[in-house]
């Protein structure tokens, strides 16, 4: 087999007096995500995906919230730990895509740092990662702007092949 897909799902629950960070980037809003790292949901997503892929289990595994040494933590700095068990497995990434479930704020204004931030943690170029945003149309925790959630997927190639 010279291919594998991975796919990822995240949500984390909306809260004020958090830092709001998607894709690395601190975005200005009211209220932030809860988690016990910086809880990146959209760095989340991409890091279960491509573990998933390598039928690795998923970041909760890896990186357990009962660990003090992740509190806090920069989801970035775990998705490059996620990229290089990639390459050590023998594949590379062949692309991501993620899309983003949220009401507010508007993300477009921040999506190309997201996607150079991405790309750089994981060793890949812009070109390889898409990322996307959509609200729900004021339904369910993500449109009553409970949560936001990601949904993630990625192709692995054989490294070489």
């Amino acid at each position: 087999m010279n291919m594998r897909i991975g796919h990822g799902y995240d949500v984390h629950r909306l809260e004020a007096g958090r830092r709001l960070i998607l894709g690395g980037v601190e975005i200005p809003f009211e209220k932030g995500l809860l988690g016990h790292s910086d809880a990146d949901v959209l760095a989340h997503a991409i890091s279960d995906a491509l573990l998933g892929a390598l039928a690795l289990g998923d970041i909760g595994k890896w990186f357990p919230d009962t660990d003090p040494r992740y509190e806090g933590a920069d989801s970035l700095r775990l998705l490059g730990e996620v990229s290089a068990m990639v390459n050590e497995k023998g594949w590379e990434i062949g692309n991501l895509d993620a899309t983003i479930l949220a009401q507010r704020p508007k993300l477009r204004p921040y999506i190309d740092r997201m996607r150079e931030n991405l790309a750089r943690a994981c060793g890949i170029s812009t070109e390889q990662v898409s990322v996307k945003a959509t609200t729900e149309e004021k339904l369910g925790f993500t449109g009553q702007e409970q949560g936001m959630a990601v949904h993630a997927v990625c192709l692995l190639l054989r490294s070489g092949g």
